[in-house]
């Protein structure tokens, strides 16, 4: 098992000890990109900078190209205003989502993402020598 690996299940573990929805710390999206091979963070152990990109880009994108093809195309909307209004949108998404995500991470006083190989580390020691 890589650390990467160890320090997920780490974090699962805790996730689910705080009674947090499993669907929320593990969404359908980051767990098909661990089946890909991604070595993502769970959204409650990822930097506020990197969750509000990840997840502000996938909306932008998402959601731009559902509107564009279900009402701003056929509105006769300009691409480069759709553009904007995706990124704008994208933005603010990203920003709530990494507010969100901060707020659980400080509600549950969940340690932070490099201390998690430290405590396994730990634990593992004083199970062996005791």
């Amino acid at each position: 098992m890589s650390d990467f690996e160890a320090k997920r299940e780490t974090a699962l573990r805790l996730l689910k000890a705080t009674g947090i929805t499993e669907s929320n710390y593990r969404p359908p999206l980051l767990r098909l990109l661990w089946r890909l091979g991604f070595q993502v963070r769970p959204p409650h152990f990822a930097s506020f900078g990197a969750t509000a990109v990840f997840a502000g880009s996938f909306f932008a994108i998402g959601w731009g190209a559902l509107m564009w093809l279900l009402v701003w195309h056929s509105a006769g909307m300009p691409p480069m205003a759709a553009l904007g209004s995706s990124a704008i949108a994208g933005v603010v998404f990203g920003l709530v989502m990494s507010a969100y995500y901060a707020y659980g991470r400080k509600k549950h006083r969940l340690p932070d993402w490099d201390s998690l190989g430290i405590t396994r580390l730990r634990q593992t020691a004083n199970t062996h020598s005791g």
